[in-house]
């Protein structure tokens, strides 16, 4: 915990009124967000595939997209749509 906060205090004056905006973009220098960014198309990804097979496509998408992996719990929970989807040829 110490290491995480050297890091985030590194280089910022502690007594100075933009203390709190250099710790903030320390902070966001350290997060992943090309790993993010690919995770989050899987779970969009993954949402819509079972959105699609619940005859439910754009709540598949915006469930996983908000929630994630909790997300595709709540698109199978969901009743499914009075039309199924077609099958593929």
């Amino acid at each position: 915990m110490e290491e995480l906060l050297a890091k985030a205090t590194q280089g910022v004056d502690m007594d100075a009124p933009g203390a709190f905006i250099h710790i903030f973009i320390n902070l966001m220098t350290m997060i992943p967000w090309a790993a993010l960014f690919w995770w989050n198309l899987v779970f969009v990804a993954v949402g819509a595939l079972l959105g699609w097979w619940r005859g439910k496509l754009l709540s598949g998408v915006i469930w996983a997209l908000v929630l994630g992996p909790i997300g595709w719990i709540v698109v199978l929970l969901a009743p499914r749509s009075a039309k199924p989807p077609p099958l593929p040829r």
